[in-house]
Formats: C-alpha cells, sequence, structure tokens
C-alpha cells in the first residue's frame, strides 16, 4: 500500500496529465472518454472506470457514458445503487464493500469496492463518475480527494453542450 505522500503524488501526476490531454479541447464526449481511458490506464486496481450521464429526458435516471472497462448497466435510476446515490444527494460515495450497501447493483460480480464522485458544471449534475475495484476497501479519501481534484480540470475544460 502506496505512503500517503506517495499517493498524493500520484494524483498530483493524474491532475497534470489531465490537464495536458484535454488542453484545447472542450467536446464533452471527447473529454470524458480521454479522462475514463487515462484513469482506467494510470490507476492500479481497477476494473471499471468511467461516466454515467444524467438523461436530459429523465432527469432522475442515469444513462451510461464514456467507460473504459467490461460491458455495463446502461441505465440507473436515481433511487438505485452507488450510482443512484451519489446523483441524488450530489453527494460522493465510497464503499468499501459493494456486498453491504444496500440496492447495489452489480454489474460486474468481480467488483468489491467503488469510489462514485458528482459531475457538478454550472451548479448543475451532469453526470457521475464510476470506478470500481475487485478489492475490498481500494477506496479511501485520499482517493476521493485526488480524483475529485482530477475532475475540477475535466469540468472548467469542457463545454457541456
Amino acid at each position: 500500500m502506496a505512503s500517503p505522500e506517495a499517493k498524493r503524488a500520484s494524483y498530483d501526476t493524474l491532475v497534470a496529465q489531465t490537464q495536458a490531454l484535454l488542453h484545447g479541447e472542450r467536446d464533452w464526449i471527447a473529454n470524458l472518454a480521454q479522462f475514463s481511458a487515462l484513469v482506467f490506464n494510470a490507476v492500479p486496481t481497477l476494473n471499471w472506470a468511467g461516466f454515467y450521464l444524467v438523461n436530459p429526458k429523465d432527469d432522475q435516471e442515469l444513462v451510461l457514458g464514456p467507460f473504459q472497462g467490461k460491458v455495463a448497466c446502461v441505465r440507473i435510476p436515481f433511487s438505485r445503487g452507488v450510482c443512484g446515490a451519489c446523483a441524488r444527494t450530489r453527494e460522493l460515495q465510497l464503499v468499501e464493500d459493494v456486498h453491504a450497501f444496500p440496492g447495489h447493483i452489480a454489474c460486474d460480480a468481480a467488483s468489491r469496492s467503488e469510489l462514485v464522485l458528482p459531475v457538478i458544471a454550472g451548479g448543475v449534475l451532469r453526470a457521475v463518475f464510476d470506478l470500481d475495484s475487485p478489492e475490498p476497501a481500494r477506496f479511501d479519501t485520499l482517493d476521493a480527494a485526488g480524483f475529485q481534484r482530477a475532475l475540477e480540470v475535466l469540468v472548467a475544460g469542457t463545454d457541456w453542450a
């Protein structure tokens, strides 16, 4: 397990990589796709990284967006699962054991822990960013803070059409 200093440094690198990768590109689909690929390939012990977008036709449902990993659930109501809880409360969800989370939606039986962060632009919830790991308790508050910083770069550099 990495020391807190090493973990913070790895997220400093992720933030810098996000800035460089997205520099000059404002398209939201391209940026979400690139960010998902960057995170999935740069962060160890993930089996899924990607976005669920707020459905513009039903603001109480998430629809699968750009991601990396195995095929996933396509639609998630705000009333179900870890992603739904994040969308409903607009607060990050850090779940050490997904099997202990009431209403967890098991898209991949190998997932054991999950971190979901809201993506808010212009005061509007646009998406949630979902990370799954096959390791129990893979994520902690340092991970949450590091991903939040990287998502801030993404949000600031993206036109949300």
